[in-house]
C-alpha cells in the first residue's frame, strides 16, 4: 500500500469571501452529477497543469462526495520528485490545504446585506490542488496517511481481534 493524501476538498456550506467581492458556498452534492459523468479529474500542485499528481482515469486520485464535503484521496507517485515533494510537504503539515478549479452549472444569488452570496447547487469539477492557501482555508483539508502506519494499524486491530476470540493472549 503506497502513502496517500487525502482530506476534503471542499465541505459542504461553509462560506469563502472570494476576491473580498462575494461570500461564496458550494450546496451538498454540488459536483455529483459532474462526478456520475465519470470525467477524468486531475490533482494539481497549486493548479499548475504542468504539476499533475494524480487523476481519476489511472486510478491515483479517488473522489467521493459524503455528508461532509467532497472527499479526496490521492496516491502520488513516490518515483517522481513531485510525488516526494507532496508527500514531504503534506507530511510535515507545511502545506495543508486545498482548492478546486470548477465551473458552476446552477448557481442562486442573493444581494441582501453586505457582500452579495453565491450558492453553488451544481458544478463542473476539472481539478483538485494540494495549496498552500486555500479560498477555503481550513474548511478544506490534505493528511498524509502513510502506508507503513496503516499497515501496523492493520496489525494491531487483526490482534486485538484475535485477543477478544482467545486465539493469543
Amino acid at each position: 500500500m503506497a502513502d496517500t493524501i487525502s482530506g476534503y476538498a471542499i465541505s459542504w456550506n461553509r462560506p469563502a469571501i472570494i476576491a473580498g467581492a462575494w461570500e461564496e458556498r458550494f450546496a451538498r452534492g454540488a459536483f455529483d452529477s459532474h462526478l456520475a459523468e465519470n470525467p477524468d479529474v486531475a490533482a494539481l500542485w497549486a493548479h499548475d497543469p504542468s504539476r499533475p499528481l494524480a487523476r481519476v482515469g489511472n486510478g491515483t486520485l479517488k473522489l467521493r462526495s459524503d455528508n461532509a464535503g467532497l472527499y479526496f484521496a490521492i496516491t502520488p507517485n513516490t518515483d517522481s520528485p513531485l510525488g516526494q515533494e507532496a508527500i514531504a510537504m503534506v507530511g510535515s503539515e507545511t502545506v495543508n490545504e486545498m482548492s478546486v478549479s470548477f465551473s458552476p452549472e446552477i448557481e442562486e444569488w442573493e444581494d441582501s446585506g453586505g457582500l452579495p452570496r453565491r450558492l453553488i447547487t451544481r458544478a463542473r469539477l476539472y481539478e483538485v490542488s494540494v495549496v498552500l492557501w486555500g479560498a477555503f482555508g481550513r474548511d478544506t483539508s490534505a493528511r498524509l496517511s502513510r502506508a507503513s502506519d496503516n499497515n501496523q494499524a492493520a496489525k494491531r486491530r487483526i490482534e486485538m481481534a484475535q485477543r477478544r476470540r482467545g486465539i493469543i493472549k
